[in-house]
């Protein structure tokens, strides 16, 4: 019996992710010049941020996705469908990551089905060094492993503190429970077409 409620809670799990559309990514390679003209640092402390997307219906996880500010502040956004011509991405790491396009990243993600859980921890240099190296050599993530493969370099960064997992909600937990973690929610009630977002963004460039 507990095997089988663990097989139905893993493809509950797999099904709240395919929902989302943000688990629908594809593996591209922005040229040098662009990356370099949108490298951004933040002149905050070397961070981590941990995005978590929950259904506002059933609590559910549906998408994550881990930002690091050190030398530059860059997002993994592993099988993400948040795309835009001026934001360079390689392989779901977005660069670039202004206050401007943070912005937009997460009321992409917010709308009247789903809200944003932002938990983010201060580290060392050091550790954020290690957080961007193993996002940019992660490689393309396939659709539904988005919180497998956040959680996996979370795992590295945090040995014996956070275990890889399916579950987007199980890594919010995790990473949260890490000493000095602050958290909030983003709740914004637009329809689902997101694209909407977008398109303001695309205005917003224009003038």
């Amino acid at each position: 019996m507990i095997r089988g409620r663990n097989m139905r809670k893993l493809a509950i799990a797999l099904g709240a992710l395919l929902i989302l559309a943000g688990c629908a990514g594809k593996g591209v390679w922005a040229p040098d010049e662009d990356v370099a003209r949108a490298a951004y640092a933040h002149d905050g402390p070397p961070r981590l941020t941990l995005f978590t997307m929950l259904n506002n219906r059933t609590g559910a996880g549906a998408h994550t996705s881990l930002m690091v500010n050190g030398s530059q502040r860059i997002i993994f956004d592993p099988a993400g469908s948040f795309k835009h011509e001026t934001i360079p991405e390689r392989n779901d790491v977005l660069y670039g990551a202004t206050p401007q396009v943070v912005d937009v990243y997460t009321r992409y993600h917010a709308r009247k089905t789903f809200h944003v859980k932002i938990q983010r921890l201060d580290v060392s240099p050091k550790v954020a060094r290690q957080a961007m190296a193993l996002m940019q050599t992660h490689g393309a993530v396939g659709q539904a492993m988005c919180s497998k493969s956040t959680s996996g370099i979370l795992a590295e960064l945090f040995p014996g503190r956070i275990s890889p997992t399916w579950y987007p909600k199980t890594l919010a937990a995790q990473f949260g429970a890490l000493p000095g973690v602050t958290e909030e929610t983003l709740h914004e009630y637009d329809s689902d077409d997101n694209s909407k977002v977008l398109a303001e963004w695309n205005a917003e460039k224009a003038n």
